[in-house]
C-alpha cells in the first residue's frame, strides 16, 4: 500500500503536534499510512530531552516542548519538514532502521541536487562538509560497523569542517511513528545562533543555499516526499 503524501504548505506548528497525536490514537491496523509535507512559521521545539541551557536568546521566537526524541531546533519559513506517520508492525522494521531509512531518503534527496551528506556517530541527523560539499570523502567520525555505529563513552561527536543540514526527532507509540526530519533549503539561519542545535555548543547549521544549491521550497519537497515513500516501504 503506497504512502499517501499530504501537502500542509505553511501550517502552525501547534496544531500540526495535534493532528499527528490525533492521527497516531485514532489509528487502527487498517489505517494507511501517511507522509505529511509541510514548513513552520519560526519555532523553537523542544524534545523530551530538552535542557533549558541549549536555549540562549529565543528572543520573540516562540518555545513549545515537545514528546519526541532529542534536545532543541530551530523550524522556520524555507525549511522542508516531513512527518512520516507509519505503522512499523506493519511495515516490518524497527525504530533503529526507521531512523537509518529516514536519513537514507535525506542522503538521496542531497544526491539529487549534487551534494553528499554525511552520517556522524554518536549524532542524529545528516551533515555536510561546508568546504566541499560535493565530496565524496569518508568522515573518520562516521558510524562504524564494528562498534554499532557508537561512539566511545565520554567522547563527544566531531563536527570540525561540518555544517548540520538536517534534524532528526521522533516519537513511536504502539508502534506507530510521528514527528519527523527537516530539511534545510533556503531559511534565515540567524536563529539556530540563539540556540546549542540539538544539544551541541558551537554546532554549525546550514541550507542547500549557503552551499551553493538553488533549489526551490517545492522541488526539494517533491523529491525528498518521493526519497521518503522509496525508503520507508515495507
Amino acid at each position: 500500500m503506497a504512502i499517501k503524501v499530504t501537502y500542509l504548505g505553511r501550517a502552525d506548528y501547534l496544531p500540526t503536534y495535534a493532528a499527528m497525536q490525533a492521527f497516531t490514537a485514532a489509528r487502527t491496523p487498517d489505517t494507511p499510512d501517511e507522509l505529511w509535507i509541510c514548513e513552520h512559521p519560526a519555532v523553537y521545539t523542544q524534545g523530551l530531552a530538552g535542557k533549558s541551557e541549549h536555549i540562549l536568546n529565543p528572543g520573540g521566537i516562540p518555545v513549545i516542548a515537545t514528546n519526541r526524541g532529542g534536545q532543541v531546533t530551530y523550524h522556520g519559513p524555507g525549511q522542508v519538514v516531513a512527518y512520516p506517520l507509519i505503522d512499523l508492525g506493519r511495515a516490518g522494521y524497527f525504530i533503529k532502521e526507521y531512523v537509518y531509512r529516514i536519513e537514507q531518503a535525506v542522503l538521496q534527496t542531497l544526491v539529487h541536487f549534487g551534494v553528499t551528506g554525511l552520517r556522524v556517530a554518536g549524532a542524529p541527523g545528516i551533515y555536510v562538509r561546508l568546504d566541499d560539499p560535493g565530496s565524496h570523502a569518508l568522515l573518520p567520525q562516521r558510524p562504524q560497523k564494528n562498534n554499532g555505529g557508537q561512539i566511545p563513552v565520554n567522547q563527544s561527536p566531531d563536527f570540525q569542517g561540518l555544517g548540520k543540514i538536517a534534524a532528526l526527532g521522533i516519537k513511536v507509540s504502539r508502534r506507530c511513528t510521528y514527528h519527523g526530519v527537516a530539511l534545510n533549503v533556503a531559511m534565515d539561519l540567524e536563529p539556530f545562533s540563539r540556540i546549542n542545535p540539538c544539544g551541541y555548543a558551537g554546532l554549525q547549521t546550514v541550507d542547500l543555499s549557503t552551499i551553493g544549491v538553488p533549489a526551490s521550497w517545492r522541488e526539494a519537497a517533491e523529491v525528498l516526499s518521493r526519497q521518503l515513500q522509496t525508503y520507508l516501504s515495507p
